[in-house]
């Protein structure tokens, strides 16, 4: 997506999205194969999106940037805006009722920290990435971690090229790779208080 929108009252520029549908269970959506305008700005590009309820907790991890290399150390971009989508109406219309933002920024030190905030633009926590986070029932945490995207490249290669199935399901081509990502958690409440189903999606956008 290319549109110019106005989020939280800021100009930014949609640059990667990722689709889920959640109706009390766990879903995830994923994109590993990168455009050339994700390719360009990696700390926009979302890689996986998983989304599922456990105990009446909403569970949001999105994964970001590329494939790291342990001992790699993270980055992040100020100008980048993460958001958590949700639609929760009746007709299932695509355009989002509930919206948690997430920003980074350093401070007078160097330090990087997280912020995040509701559909008004109102923060409900903030605090320092690589720490979990908890104001009232809304928890979130930032950082490295050991990406859970599966993918056998050499089984996909064997089968695209002999058009047999070659896959083998103990060979991960990214095992001990890691990925960049944001968790957040809330009472699945805040977003549909009747319990129905609802859509989510999560977008990154750059000033």
């Amino acid at each position: 997506m290319h549109h110019r929108s106005a989020v939280l009252g800021t100009p930014f520029k949609s640059l990667a999205t990722g689709v889920a549908l959640l109706a009390s269970c766990a879903i995830n959506a994923a994109d590993h194969q990168e455009a050339p305008n994700a390719s360009a700005q990696l700390l926009a590009d979302i890689g996986d999106y998983y989304a599922w309820v456990d105990a009446g907790q909403l569970n949001l991890i999105v994964t970001f940037n590329t494939f790291l290399a342990p001992g790699t150390e993270a980055s992040y971009d100020s100008n980048l805006l993460y958001g958590f989508h949700f639609d929760t109406s009746e007709t299932a219309d695509g355009v989002s009722d509930v919206d948690m933002y997430v920003r980074f920024a350093q401070d007078v030190e160097g330090n990087w920290g997280l912020q995040v905030s509701d559909t008004d633009d109102v923060a409900v926590l903030s605090g320092a990435v690589e720490t979990v986070l908890t104001e009232g029932a809304v928890s979130a945490w930032a950082g490295l971690a050991d990406d859970p995207f599966f993918f056998d490249q050499e089984g996909f290669i064997e089968t695209t090229t002999t058009g047999t199935l070659s896959f083998d399901s103990t060979r991960d081509s990214v095992a001990g790779a890691n990925i960049q990502a944001i968790a957040l958690q809330m009472p699945v409440a805040n977003i549909a208080a009747d319990g129905s189903a609802f859509q989510t999606w999560s977008t990154t956008a750059s000033q």
